[in-house]
């Protein structure tokens, strides 16, 4: 098995424990405050970026419905979306990732394309139902892949999970490989890692929005595997784009947390599109008919966090 090492982690004694095991960047979102923009800009540390064609592996630990899976694949499926089949200014994944593509220009870097290559399924959680992080290493180590995709069903727990993180993304150091893991939070956390869709546990205590795909639980992942996409392709090793120490880096998306539309404030995440169907609320358009909520973004050309609504 690789080693890994650990670059955050939101206690000190964690970085003790597994700093010769990962390196970690929590990028999906911070537990402990909804939207602080940031002071200044995310700076380019030098380091590789994920460009060009990476291959997406998913593995899907524990039981996850035939609709779930559909709402997560066609998410990464949107992500290079032909243009053609939209109008000019209807809001989609692929112009919310064109913002992430920007990133690799300004570092003299060919665009990313995200490619879903495969899908592995362990629904009966071969190795138990409440991991370490440790554990999740050996699971990506087990699998092929350039980036491997890591998602735990509703009924298993990982340490760390509600505590201080939603999901991380990490890389190998024997080899130039990456993953990122994310969590289920429907009946564990929702108020945590699934708002807006939920009542947060702490702070204002709104109404909570319908998630535009009708499943909190894996409506709350795709903003954690989409801010943690964003961290990945970014600052992949460590060296990449991030604002303040390395330990406990900003990234693209960590660095907007909370804000999902205009307007947007702690306990509100701003201004979005409602389907008139539904009711559910969302600011982008998928593959399939889709509809997700994405996270805002740090904008490298305007220096300031934006959402595409």
């Amino acid at each position: 098995m690789s080693s890994f090492d650990y670059s955050k982690t939101p206690y000190p004694l964690l970085v003790l424990v597994f700093l010769s095991l990962l390196h970690i960047t929590y990028g999906a979102r911070n537990l402990f405050s909804l939207y602080q923009p940031p002071s200044m800009s995310l700076t380019y540390h030098n380091g590789d970026l994920l460009e060009s064609e990476i291959k997406i592996s998913i593995l899907w630990y524990g039981k996850f419905s035939p609709t779930q899976k559909s709402i997560i694949v066609d998410f990464l499926r949107s992500l290079n979306s032909p243009s053609k089949i939209w109008s000019r200014n209807t809001p989609t994944v692929t112009k919310w990732w064109q913002t992430i593509q920007t990133y690799l220009t300004k570092a003299g870097k060919k665009e990313t394309r995200l490619v879903l290559s495969n899908q592995f399924t362990d629904e009966n959680c071969s190795i138990g139902k409440t991991l370490k992080k440790s554990q999740i290493s050996e699971l990506v180590h087990s699998k092929k892949g350039e980036l491997i995709l890591v998602l735990t069903a509703q009924d298993v727990a990982v340490e760390g999970f509600c505590m201080g993180n939603c999901g991380y993304h990490g890389s190998g150091q024997g080899k130039r490989s990456v993953f990122i893991w994310v969590g289920n939070s429907a009946t564990q956390c929702p108020g945590q890692c699934a708002w807006p869709f939920h009542q947060p546990i702490y702070g204002p205590q709104a109404k909570p929005l319908g998630a535009p795909n009708g499943d909190v639980g894996s409506d709350g992942m795709v903003v954690n595997i989409a801010s943690l996409l964003a961290g990945v392709v970014t600052n992949p090793y460590g060296n990449g784009y991030y604002q303040g120490p390395a330990e406990a880096p900003l990234e693209a998306a960590s660095a907007c947390t909370g804000l999902y539309g205009k307007g947007a404030y702690p306990g509100y995440a701003g201004e979005l599109l409602v389907d008139s169907i539904t009711g559910a609320s969302y600011n982008a358009h998928g593959t399939n008919g889709k509809k997700y909520l994405l996270p805002g973004l740090f904008d490298p050309n305007k220096s300031a966090c934006s959402t595409i609504v």
